[in-house]
């Protein structure tokens, strides 16, 4: 079983004698801000019934799996479901990697709800960016498009046009915002779900330069970090860089980067790399 784990959903795909047997969605997690009940719900409750217990082996590959307690609290809850499976736990920035480039170097990038990056030689990640998460990073991110859109509403500085859209979609309150983003778990996908309103107005010149802003923060914080970074091709997985790849061609044509692959997930290009 392979399993590309995001914050807002994770794919599971099931191999046997070299084909895919199964593909299903459930909800996502991200252990950073996800405790070992939640995660054991979801996989008790999301799995299809026709799942098979007796997985011999799962390479799950997941957001807020970059240090050793939180590959150790994912694991062991899905050793929990499959116990007699041999359980590999790694970070996103690896099946970014492994779905984009498989053995050929580059930069490898995720851009959705959180966002990261990481030089990849065709074998192993010999460098990645510093992520800070949500509250002070992920630039580019739908959570770092989303706040901005939230501080302009709030503070009175979006179009007027816009703000009557964004009134009549969100019904959205002072009150109703501060008890959600503090009471409510995992505000990260809260954050981000705005970033919606900025894909459906994408055209719109205040939105695009948000975005604009967005992205070429994340080409300063997470591209041009790395050594030639201009002698590299940059590939993308995640929902924001395959919904607003317009603007973020844009701006890497304007910096004269190679921009590679976009792609919504990495699936397909891990299952490609396992067979």
């Amino acid at each position: 079983m392979i399993a590309d784990g995001g914050s807002t959903k994770t794919e599971w795909i099931l191999i046997e004698e070299q084909q895919v047997v199964m593909r299903f969605l459930t909800k996502g997690f991200n252990p950073n801000y996800t405790d070992w009940e939640t995660i054991t719900a979801i996989i008790d409750t999301e799995f299809p019934s026709d799942c098979p217990d007796d997985v011999e082996k799962i390479n799950y590959y997941g957001s807020g799996c970059g240090n050793e307690k939180n590959c150790q609290l994912v694991s062991s809850a899905l050793q929990r479901r499959f116990p007699a499976a041999e359980i590999h736990v790694s970070h996103d920035l690896m099946a970014a990697a492994h779905g984009l480039l498989g053995h050929e170097k580059g930069i490898a990038c995720i851009l959705g709800t959180g966002a990261n990056s990481c030089l990849y030689d065709g074998e192993n990640i010999v460098n990645q960016a510093i992520s800070l998460g949500y509250l002070v990073g992920d630039e580019g991110s739908g959570t770092h498009i989303g706040k901005t859109i939230l501080r302009d509403f709030f503070y009175g500085f979006m179009p007027a046009d816009l703000r009557q859209d964004f009134e009549s979609y969100y019904q959205l309150t002072h009150k109703d915002f501060i008890d959600k983003l503090y009471h409510f778990p995992q505000p990260n996908l809260y954050l981000a779900d705005f970033c919606k309103f900025a894909g459906e107005h994408q055209n719109h010149p205040y939105i695009r330069k948000i975005c604009s802003d967005s992205f070429n923060e994340f080409i300063r914080v997470f591209i041009e970090r790395y050594d030639n970074f201009n002698d590299l091709s940059v590939s993308f997985v995640g929902s924001v860089a395959f919904h607003f790849k317009p603007i973020l061609k844009a701006c890497f044509d304007e910096k004269g980067l190679h921009l590679g692959k976009i792609i919504q997930s990495p699936a397909d290009g891990l299952i490609d790399y396992y067979l």
